[in-house]
């Protein structure tokens, strides 16, 4: 959320010439303790990260190893009559006063609240900021589907109604009991829902210790410690009131503030007692970088050496990546801020950008997860490279990310193969935060959708459904298969205007879908590794935490395989760095793996 006059680090000359030796040192390999460094990076940390992986594969893939046989089809996203009864809308309450948590919410995410199969959804409300009586508020809302995919809001009776000034959500198993909780963020105390497993839900966010009441943004679930229980890291954003609001202007009229005018909160982190308890730990286990101001989160294993990562999106300021130490120091730290040195920080030219929303997949198929970041209108957004141990390239400019998102303003955002031909797309949700002064492409902007053609990205929009030529304030995205035909459908959460449900409508090519049961990991799996070979072809997905912004995914896994129609090898890397594997295993369809234990070694498996 910045104006057009961000700022860009190589404007000035002494952190110029720190970002450039912290480079060079890094390149080289040196440790010296005088070295220069503009994030703070001890001589310790500036050496420590590792890129192997914890479980060898006999047969590793290879850049050329994606499928040639592409289908001719772009994706086909069809908006539901009716958003399939979804009647959501999020209202951001503008009245004139120009508030600046009017400019982000809200979010959205799937899950599966009585397990019956099918796919359920919370969406969060705004209204009213600067209201400190929230007793008039719609609050958020809990829809159930019913057989034949229509929806029904259930709210009230489930008891998660909240009427605070909401941001975001994202679902998870906290507690390991096969009922998927949720964690909603607002402006003020966040709320924790645990699901009952009877259709009610109990806020226990006092409880818990969870209660934040700072301005939250998104949130993301992982094992940050790999003790079988999800860890939960959430974004703060900026210290703002709407209550008593700092007053801006912008040629003698009221304008929103910049983000460079408030202070950060610094995010948080609660480590996940295993006992319905958690306490903060962002602190103690070194997730604190310099600035903060952040909008997105995605827990992954960036650097391949089987333990979570975590990376945020901070706008205006450097992101950050915590690399995870695989096990606590004396200290009790467990992660290292390394951003600057693996190259995701600032933009290839240096630049400080405005970033949103995050994607994260392997779209060049060298089982390296790489990003995608959302930023702000003239910025473009950006997709770093993962090299390895290099660390990462900012390619947006020779890949055509940077000349199709120009005029954009980007919030959530996707990486996902929707028309299962072996090649991933990218789905952003556009829409400016200041309607007095949109620049770029206008206050309402178009969905976008880009598909990777060779070693570009093309913007494939005007091919691939009505809704790409509608306009609105997006924000949110969140991806689930609520038809349950194998393939990823959305929903879009929109300001002031419909949440939109997005059918998958696309000429598919052969797909598998992979879900997951942990027992010794945490139940949903989130952190496992799949390997899936096809013929020549080997696939890499992982099951991350958090993305897009302010929302979160159904939990499984979607691979194409294009015409590729014969068996395929399975290989599912457990967090615990057990290793499970389903040879010959017909396509088509959905897989769910048990998770091996002591008594059962070689796990079980549910075809369907």
């Amino acid at each position: 959320m910045i104006s057009r006059d961000h700022t860009t680090l190589m404007q000035h000359p002494v952190v110029l010439v720190l970002v450039v030796l912290a480079l060079v040192a890094a390149a080289s390999g040196c440790g010296r303790e005088d070295a220069p460094n503009p994030l703070g990076l001890s001589v310790e940390d500036s050496t420590s990260v590792a890129f192997s992986p914890r479980v060898q594969h006999a047969t590793p893939p290879s850049q050329d190893q994606v499928d040639s046989a592409r289908l001719d089809s772009v994706p086909l996203l069809t908006r539901v009559r009716g958003d399939g009864g979804i009647e959501h809308t999020y209202r951001n309450g503008a009245s004139g006063d120009v508030l600046m948590v009017e400019s982000l919410g809200g979010g959205a995410c799937w899950l599966d609240m009585d397990h019956d199969g099918l796919l359920d959804c919370y969406l969060v409300q705004g209204e009213r900021p600067g209201s400190e009586d929230r007793s008039g508020c719609s609050g958020n809302l809990l829809f159930r589907q019913r057989e034949g995919g229509t929806f029904d809001s259930v709210s009230p009776g489930a008891g998660v109604n909240d009427r605070s000034y909401g941001q975001g959500v994202s679902a998870a198993d906290f507690d390991n009991d096969g009922f998927v909780d949720f964690y909603v963020t607002n402006v003020g105390a966040n709320r924790m829902y645990r699901n009952q497993g009877d259709g009610t839900f109990e806020e226990i966010g006092g409880q818990t210790g969870t209660d934040d009441g700072r301005w939250s943004s998104s949130s993301a679930w992982g094992d940050l410690d790999l003790d079988g229980d999800l860890d939960l890291y959430v974004c703060n954003y900026l210290k703002y009131d709407p209550l008593a609001p700092l007053l801006c202007e912008k040629d003698g009229e009221s304008a929103l503030c910049h983000p460079r005018q408030l202070a950060p909160w610094p995010d948080e982190c609660f480590e996940n007692l295993g006992d319905g308890t958690f306490t903060p730990v962002a602190d103690k286990w070194g997730l604190k970088g310099d600035g903060s101001k952040a909008l997105g989160v995605a827990v992954a294993d960036f650097d391949n050496n089987g333990w979570p990562d975590v990376y945020v999106a901070n706008d205006t300021t450097a992101n950050f990546l915590f690399i995870n130490q695989a096990e606590s120091r004396p200290d009790g730290r467990r992660f290292v801020e390394s951003a600057v040195r693996l190259g995701t920080a600032v933009s290839g030219s240096g630049s400080l950008q405005a970033s949103m929303g995050i994607a994260v997949g392997d779209f060049d198929n060298d089982q390296l997860i790489d990003i995608f970041l959302t930023h702000f209108t003239g910025e473009s957004n950006t997709l770093y490279q993962n090299l390895g141990p290099a660390g990462f390239e900012d390619i947006s400019s020779n890949v055509g990310i940077r000349k199709a998102s120009l005029d954009r303003l980007g919030f959530g955002a996707f990486m996902h193969d929707f028309d299962q031909n072996g090649t991933p797309e990218l789905i952003v949700a556009n829409g400016h935060i200041d309607e007095r002064n949109a620049d770029g492409d206008g206050y309402e902007q178009s969905l976008q959708l880009l598909t990777l053609v060779g070693d570009s990205w093309d913007d494939c929009s005007d091919k691939s459904g009505d809704v790409f030529q509608e306009k609105s304030v997006g924000r949110g995205i969140a991806g689930g298969d609520y038809d349950c035909d194998g393939d990823l459908d959305l929903l879009i959460v929109n300001q002031n205007s419909s949440t939109w449900l997005l059918r998958n409508d696309s000429d598919r090519g052969h797909w598998l879908k992979v879900a997951f049961t942990g027992v010794v990991s945490n139940r949903n799996g989130v952190g496992c590794r799949v390997l899936v070979r096809a013929g020549d072809k080997v696939l890499m997905q992982e099951l991350v935490g958090g993305t897009s912004f302010c929302s979160s995914h159904e939990h499984v896994l979607v691979f194409g395989f294009g015409k590729h129609g014969s068996a395929v090898d399975i290989d599912v890397v457990w967090p615990t760095g057990t290793l499970q594997t389903l040879k010959g295993t017909t396509i088509d369809r959905s897989v769910v793996f048990i998770e091996p234990t002591a008594g059962n070694p070689d796990g079980s498996v549910h075809i369907e």
